[in-house]
């Protein structure tokens, strides 16, 4: 990562990162992004592909898990300085879905906000917990004053607008009034949605359905998101969705989503 000039980070639910890793050294290799968020790793800590991430020239630092979850950061030319490699707020919480690292000068964290079906019940309050244990911790970040980025896969679809036209999902934990309001809370502490700012009408999905072909008709939903700290927003210069990545044979159900800043 360069210390000059222009930085592109990137976030991408791999759905399984040694199942995919072929589509995701492609892309790596086609795209060349100083920073990767990873999640939905599903690969304990020790089975984590790190030998061919480091030939292709990028260090990490992971939290795996044995079948679910997993979260990383990838650097381009330099290793991550793990900060954080996990939420605070509950000790008992074991599930690997939020790590921070340091890459020259920005603290990046890559994260996976529980999904929440079915709801009502124990895993929307598992999701909500979660969420508001989220922003405790983001206010926290937002007043040091440090450049951050909050980048991943946030199971929330903030508006009508991220979602294709269907009443089918009504009581999905996804677009659920309670997870929109908790993502709206979050924005507003000061964080730039950053590719709604590039983007201000219009679509802009980043997660397509396996079932009933919903990549085929282009019924999709915004998940990813990458919201940046003051400092990081008014460097904010570009950003966009790899959309031919989910078109991708073996592909997972997400397509990286990512922003370039002057730096």
């Amino acid at each position: 990562m360069v210390q000059v000039g222009t930085v592109k980070i990137a976030t991408l639910n791999i759905n399984n990162v040694n199942k995919r890793l072929d589509n995701l050294l492609v892309w790596l290799a086609r795209t060349e992004p100083d920073v990767v968020c990873l999640q939905e790793l599903k690969s304990e800590r020790p089975t984590f592909p790190a030998a061919p991430l480091r030939a292709l020239g990028y260090g990490a630092v992971w939290q795996g898990e044995r079948s679910w979850n997993g979260v990383a950061v990838l650097a381009r030319g330099c290793e991550p300085v793990l900060t954080r490699s996990s939420l605070p707020g509950n000790p008992e919480d074991s599930q690997a879905r939020y790590i921070e690292a340091a890459v020259n000068g920005v603290l990046i964290a890559s994260l996976y906000l529980p999904n929440g079906n079915p709801q009502p019940g124990p895993k929307f309050n598992y999701k909500m917990a979660w969420f508001e244990r989220l922003i405790a911790h983001a206010a926290a970040l937002m007043a040091t004053g440090v450049p951050v980025v909050l980048a991943g896969d946030y199971n929330v679809v903030p508006t009508a607008q991220d979602i294709y036209q269907t009443r089918s999902l009504d009581d999905n934990a996804l677009i659920h009034p309670e997870s929109r309001t908790a993502f709206a809370r979050l924005v507003t502490q000061g964080w730039t949605d950053a590719l709604r700012r590039l983007q201000p009408e219009g679509p802009l999905w980043t997660f397509w359905d396996y079932k009933r072909d919903r990549w085929q008709s282009d019924k999709g939903m915004r998940l990813d998101h990458v919201l940046l700290s003051p400092e990081m927003s008014s460097r904010l210069i570009d950003g966009g969705v790899d959309r031919w990545v989910r078109g991708e044979e073996n592909a997972s159900d997400h397509a990286p989503a990512w922003v370039t800043l002057n730096w």
